[in-house]
């Protein structure tokens, strides 16, 4: 007898599969935890095998728990994009837009202006996250799009570069480096430098840098915050490499922006989706006036 399983027993099974723990997932899907705990007893019983093997701190995935997993994401997202595409009759869309924290404030305000103008058909939702929480998100269809810099090593997800940008050098106006003739790359070693975490790509893309100039940075301290970066050089705490969106913004007379003379580096700025999720027209049109925006409005600023 074929098991009689339902979409919300799918979903609360993906739910706890995210958490890893049912009091969480319990919690996300407003259920006691007894109840849940019930609800996915009685889904395996249908299935005739567990789908969780219980761990003292919580649950993890068996065998075919996994194989189960990968099919219900499958199921939850096809139901997602059938509703979808029944609703392109609608003469309005919402877009879930995704951008990583160095791109969101800098970016988004024109952006958003300049896509309300030519599509005030479509409303656009934006969330900040870093590279892997967007990526997942993307990946699990809660986001349509994100702009993320590259490299990106996630197999299903489509890229589309949009630009390159340059990363400045930022220092204290009383740095000696604000004045000098020319800066190279080795010049980063001689003052502490100021970093982003790990955690954000533009760590990633500066380390590349580094590494393949041959830079040994100089006491690098970690941030999470962009503005936090910029705050410590304005007071002479270090230097750092900032992108040329955040540099056009910064009016702040204790910065100095310097470009590196001996090959400059840079960042490229994409925008990513699920290959395998239904684009609706929305998603399309707001990637053409991307490109748009790109080619039109940035080089104007």
């Amino acid at each position: 007898m074929r098991p009689d399983i339902d979409l919300q027993q799918v979903e609360q099974f993906i739910t706890v599969a995210r958490h890893g723990n049912l009091t969480k997932a319990a919690e996300t899907l407003n259920l006691s935890q007894p109840a849940l705990s019930r609800a996915i007893q009685k889904l395996e019983d249908q299935l005739g095998k567990p789908l969780f093997e219980r761990k003292p701190r919580g649950v993890v995935l068996t065998e075919f728990g996994m194989l189960f997993h990968e099919r219900a994401k499958e199921i939850l997202h096809l139901v997602a994009d059938t509703l979808t595409e029944l609703s392109e009759s609608d003469k309005t869309g919402t877009i879930r837009l995704g951008a990583i924290p160095t791109i969101a404030p800098y970016f988004l305000p024109s952006f958003l202006r300049y896509c309300a103008n030519r599509h005030p058909e479509i409303t656009i939702s934006v969330t900040e996250g870093t590279t892997k929480s967007l990526a997942k998100a993307v990946d699990d269809g809660d986001l349509d799009l994100a702009l993320v810099a590259l490299p990106l090593d996630y197999p299903y997800l489509d890229v589309e570069k949009l630009f390159d940008e340059e990363l400045f050098l930022v220092v204290s106006s009383a740095n000696p480096l604000a004045n000098a003739e020319s800066i190279i790359a080795n010049d980063l070693e001689s003052s502490p430098f100021i970093q982003l975490s790990e955690a954000h790509c533009l760590a990633g893309n500066v380390d590349s840098y580094c590494e393949q100039r041959h830079v040994n940075l100089l006491s690098v301290e970690y941030l999470s915050q962009l503005v936090t970066v910029q705050e410590l050089v304005a007071l002479d705490h270090g230097v750092s490499l900032i992108p040329e969106m955040a540099r056009q913004l910064d009016h702040n007379p204790r910065r100095t922006y310097r470009s590196l003379t001996d090959h400059p580096p840079q960042r490229t700025v994409a925008m990513v989706w699920n290959r395998y999720r239904y684009q609706s027209k929305w998603a399309k049109a707001l990637r053409q006036t991307t490109h748009e925006y790109v080619d039109c409005e940035m080089g104007r600023q």
